[in-house]
């Protein structure tokens, strides 16, 4: 499974050789991700707002004709995303906490009872085949994740991704799950100096496959490719602007 990383590995050896990057390079960089990653995020959980309208969100306007719920759910991630960098800055553990107190910011003005909740109650996920744990076994599976996290011994890359799917696949909150769990595969994936992926909406379906496939059958090979390939094009598109602001 090695092999997988090296373009990964040589593409932020690369990266890294050109530190420090330009401030406004960083700058315009950051925006456009934490623009692209909330659309994202949201759409493949069915929101319905576009980039540009999620953009006019984030700035404080309000979308005529938009659920209320829709225009929280683009203020909380970003919201989230903040927070996450901040955990990021201050190199802080993972814990249980760290999943809660994101969830709280996801769910935040929109289901403030189950907001950084562990469900108490069997759901089902739709069109999946895999079925969640019973909520009784929540806490243990929880404390089992962030054990196992915090003892992996791998690529980190892969540390991420097997966390997102092994957090899915609990699928500990009422709600929220899924932007959850790509918050915290981001702050992985930042913590250890590579760049936070964007799972395009376009490719829900792919998404969703390769992560039923990861629960119901225990290989993670898809899904690992996958977000292999998202981490590959943020690097290249870091790259690219990088290269060509020194023209």
């Amino acid at each position: 499974m090695k092999n997988i990383f090296i373009t990964i590995d040589r593409l932020q050896d690369k990266l890294n050789s050109l530190r420090p990057l330009p401030t406004n390079t960083i700058k315009s960089l950051h925006e456009q991700f934490v623009l692209e990653w909330t659309y994202n995020s949201n759409a493949i959980e069915g929101n319905t707002l576009t980039l540009k309208e999620t953009k006019v969100v984030l700035e404080g306007i309000t979308i005529g004709g938009k659920l209320m719920r829709e225009h929280f759910e683009a203020i909380n991630h970003k919201e989230a995303i903040d927070y996450v960098e901040a955990i990021v800055a201050q190199n802080e553990s993972f814990t249980e906490h760290t999943i809660k107190s994101i969830h709280q910011l996801i769910l935040k003005g929109i289901d403030t009872d189950n907001a950084g909740v562990y469900r108490k109650e069997n759901v089902l996920i739709a069109g999946a085949d895999h079925t969640p744990p019973d909520h009784v076994l929540i806490a243990e599976q929880m404390e089992e994740l962030v054990a196992k996290y915090n003892q992996f011994e791998g690529h980190s890359l892969e540390r991420a991704a097997r966390l997102h799917s092994d957090f899915v696949k609990i699928h500990p909150f009422v709600d929220g799950n899924g932007r959850t769990a790509r918050l915290l595969m981001n702050l992985d994936l930042m913590k250890t100096g590579l760049q936070p992926v964007i799972i395009k909406a376009a490719n829900r379906l792919n998404y969703y496959e390769a992560l039923d496939k990861a629960h119901t059958s225990d290989q993670i090979d898809d899904f690992l490719e996958l977000i292999v390939q998202a981490e590959e094009d943020a690097l290249n598109s870091v790259l690219a602007l990088v290269s060509s602001n020194n023209k």
